[in-house]
């Protein structure tokens, strides 16, 4: 029987048994609207609201700040949308947004739609050639110069693809020193590493429960007190009226189990340990197959690897894998029946050659080094059977 290793964590991760106990419960027994006045809708309620403080907990906010959502993307689309929205409606001349070519779809192609409607966007350069994060230094100066144009400030807290870690800090700071509103797309860093935005110059943050095994179909946004965001469901005054329709009780009870599971493994030296299995397993893939990691001189996610392998196609080293029983990813969905290259690797200045070859492999807290060492086993033997089916193509080709 083929071993199955699941490597595909930043897509989604295995519900923990203690969530899917509090989902099914929740369903079971407290499945009322919450929004309704009897005592099966107060039951409801409670529930919502203890969830509400495990998750602020987590993220180190009061539960007054956190907005339920229904994942990552609704989260990212409230809080840019709410935002343009909110300083058009009060006549500001703030206008303009301002973000990077290497952030999840849910923010770039967001941004992409509202430039062709007429949005002012500003892309944010990579520092240090390909990193995958943005240039502070650049966004310090455009700050300085146009900070009454800007509504805001949108940048990932951790690279979905690589893993790369922005300076979340530092860019929270330059924003709020010239008054400029910033969101941070936390979707990949909540859950997986210790978060105080209570500390921070953060206004707004995004974020989902099925990355740090939660259930899918929950998510929150962070709205720092006194944020005034205009709200993109209509129906309802839930979420102090930021978030119309009846909240999913039984989802979000998960997610507070999430978060409560979360912030006990963050509490120990796990997370180093999980850093240790990453970093062997990409040493034996560079070491026996020349595989380039991408934003390896970056700091990054402890989980997240990202490696390149020059003139092969990402989709055939994904189905090699697969077949063996290892899953994992690559940046860009099928297109025409091929995978396209990543925007996000392309926009970090990844040469194309390497960029259709780069596969996304993302550990969970579940993840072992015996799962590891036979995922590199199994990698290495793929890229050399597939090199050797190159070779053999062209050497006939050639005659």
């Amino acid at each position: 029987m083929i071993q199955r290793i699941y490597l595909d964590s930043n897509a989604t991760t295995k519900p923990a048994p203690e969530v899917v106990e509090a989902v099914t419960h929740a369903l079971r027994d407290t499945w009322a609207n919450p929004s309704s006045v009897h005592r099966a809708g107060g039951e409801a309620k409670r529930v919502l609201e203890l969830a509400r403080e495990s998750i602020a907990k987590l993220i180190g906010c009061q539960e007054r700040e956190i907005v339920f959502t229904s994942g990552g993307t609704e989260g990212a689309n409230l809080a840019i949308r709410g935002t343009l929205e909110h300083f058009a409606t009060n006549d500001s001349t703030r206008r303009m947004l301002v973000t990077t070519k290497f952030e999840h779809s849910a923010v770039r192609e967001l941004a992409q739609q509202l430039e062709k409607r007429g949005t002012e966007v500003v892309w944010l350069s990579s520092a240090n050639g390909a990193s995958g994060t943005p240039d502070l230094d650049e966004l310090a100066a455009l700050l300085r110069q146009r900070s009454d144009d800007i509504a805001l400030v949108s940048l990932m807290w951790a690279n979905n693809e690589t893993g790369a870690i922005t300076n979340i800090a530092r860019a929270g700071a330059l924003c709020r020193e010239h008054g400029v509103r910033f969101h941070t797309d936390a979707t990949q860093w909540i859950g997986k590493m210790p978060t105080d935005l209570a500390a921070m110059q953060v206004d707004l943050a995004s974020f989902a429960a099925h990355k740090f095994h939660g259930p899918k179909g929950a998510g929150a946004l962070y709205v720092r007190r006194n944020v005034g965001i205009t709200e993109q469901m209509y129906g309802g005054p839930q979420e102090r009226e930021r978030r119309g329709g009846t909240e999913d009780v039984a989802a979000i009870a998960g997610f507070a189990v999430a978060a409560q599971l979360a912030g006990a493994w963050l509490a120990t030296d796990a997370p180093k340990r999980a850093q240790t299995l990453r970093d062997d397993f990409e040493r034996a893939v560079a070491t026996a197959s020349g595989g380039l990691i991408h934003a390896a001189s970056t700091p990054r996610l402890w989980n997240t690897t990202n490696i390149g392998f020059a003139k092969l196609e990402a989709e055939a080293i994904l189905l090699l894998l697969s077949e063996r029983g290892v899953f994992a990813s690559a940046g860009a969905a099928c297109s025409s029946g091929s995978l396209d290259p990543s925007p996000v690797l392309l926009a970090m200045g990844i040469a194309p050659e390497f960029a259709h070859g780069s596969i996304r492999f993302s550990l969970s807290r579940e993840t072992t080094a015996d799962e590891c060492a036979n995922a590199a086993a199994i990698l290495t033997a793929a890229i050399t059977r597939l090199r050797t089916s190159t070779a053999s193509a062209l050497g006939e080709r050639a005659k």
